[in-house]
């Protein structure tokens, strides 16, 4: 059932890239940015499905620890590991941007250093996974140490509203955009084909997790007899 699921959420994704890529092909240039403004409909999005994947890790990892069911610790190593190239996208296409329109690839501002923190935060938490070999203790430290790194997604978001940097401030469904309707509807299909991707990804790696969970288990057994 999850394999069927997961082809049909593949195929739909598929097609929304393959929609949305030719119709924003057609869109007209930006006024003072250009064509390199096309790539919000990928960048921030990219953020906003990086961002469900670490509330999806967050709810793992609290979840894990109140029940100790395994599978929510295998829900919030799989989820994290997509998150995580979510948001390395963003960040190399963010950069892009602002290679072309500040002259820079990078820029302390508040909303990019607090975007790569919270990158380095959720790669220290799979690196945290592979140095404890014990299931349960490697769990219970990943968790505890999956919801301090949430801390920082909040900031993320919200960073561009507090702090007036050198970042844009919101220009989708916000009060401050000034994009047309049929732009924005289009981020929202961009935004529902990366969601879709973001699942389709983690149901992958949620049956490769449990499977090495399998062979971890009966390699456990085999030593022990």
């Amino acid at each position: 059932m999850k394999e069927k699921l997961a082809y049909l959420m593949g195929a739909i994704a598929i097609a929304l890239f393959a929609r949305n890529i030719y119709v924003i092909s057609g869109l007209p240039q930006e006024v003072n940015q250009g064509a390199i403004f096309k790539i919000i409909f990928f960048h921030a999005p990219m953020a906003i499905t990086a961002m469900y994947c670490s509330c999806v890790a967050l709810f793992g990892s609290v979840m894990f620890l109140i029940t100790k069911n395994f599978k929510y610790d295998a829900l919030a190593v799989a989820v994290t590991e997509v998150g995580l190239g979510f948001l390395l996208a963003n960040l190399v296409t963010g950069s892009i941007w602002a290679r072309v329109i500040w002259g820079v690839w990078w820029a302390w501002d508040v909303r990019l250093t607090s975007a790569l923190v919270c990158w380095l935060l959720y790669a220290g938490y799979l690196m945290l996974r592979r140095a404890i070999e014990e299931p349960t203790q490697r769990a219970t430290f990943a968790a505890v140490f999956s919801i301090f790194a949430f801390l920082d997604v909040p900031l993320v978001y919200f960073s561009i509203r507090l702090f007036r940097t050198q970042h844009p401030g919101p220009v989708f469904f916000s009060s401050e955009g000034s994009f047309p309707k049929d732009w924005s509807a289009i981020f929202a299909l961009n935004m529902l084909a990366l969601t879709l991707l973001a699942a389709v990804m983690t149901i992958v790696r949620l049956g490769q997790e449990n499977a090495q969970r399998e062979i971890d288990s009966l390699r456990r057994t085999a030593h022990a007899i």
